[in-house]
């Protein structure tokens, strides 16, 4: 779950005083900014989380095995997104706890992946203590950052992720079924927080361009 500031024009695309719009920037750092910022790449995120809850959820005979794999397979590709989003993040103060929590997804997802048939209580420890780190720094982005629209939105999405966290790491489980079912529930639940959080965004970025640039004031 994240997201950048308010709505603004895509670096290239500012207006000059005169009216004239430069052409707009190219290369990979400004693609990475352009994919960051669009409503669409945080629609996929929402479904990268949530495609996994299901999955667990209609499978709930699935092996301890199968189930780190999905963990990790969920936790890699949420740190690919959440590493891209940091681009369309516009104050460098805003980017470390999106960094941060890019790298702790990957980590994660590779610890996971790299021992699949670890204990029930190392599974449930590596994902409640991700989804309550990921809570709490998307609970200071929608703090401290400004100009961010539906604010209570996120501030929603990122108490449910530390609730998430702080459920998983207090209620210990004693089978691979009673996790699966408890991870499978709070994957479905935070996936769509996070759909929440991206169609917002979509209607922010909607009303911005409805408004268009503005004219300018002074003029004869």
């Amino acid at each position: 779950m994240s997201m950048s500031r308010g709505p603004t024009p895509f670096p290239g695309q500012e207006h000059r005083p005169d009216g004239a719009v430069p052409a707009p920037a190219s290369g990979t750092a400004y693609g990475l900014e352009r994919l960051g910022r669009s409503w669409t790449w945080l629609l996929g995120s929402a479904v990268a989380t949530l495609v996994p809850g299901v999955l667990v959820l209609v499978w709930p005979e699935a092996t301890l095995h199968v189930l780190a794999v999905l963990i990790g397979l969920y936790l890699l590709v949420s740190g690919a997104f959440r590493l891209v989003s940091v681009f369309g993040r516009e104050e460098q103060g805003e980017r470390l706890p999106g960094l941060l929590l890019a790298v702790l997804y990957v980590l994660a997802g590779v610890l996971c992946l790299r021992d699949p048939l670890q204990t029930i209580t190392v599974l449930s420890l590596v994902t409640g203590v991700v989804w309550l780190v990921s809570g709490i720094l998307t609970l200071y982005t929608a703090v401290v950052a400004e100009d961010l629209p539906h604010r209570g939105v996120v501030l929603a999405a990122a108490m449910l992720g530390i609730v998430a966290g702080i459920v998983v790491l207090a209620l210990p489980t004693e089978s691979a079924r009673a996790l699966t079912r408890l991870l499978g529930l709070w994957l479905v639940l935070l996936g769509l927080a996070e759909t929440a959080v991206a169609l917002a965004w979509r209607a922010a970025l909607r009303k911005t361009h409805a408004a268009g640039p503005r004219a300018p004031t002074g003029a004869a």
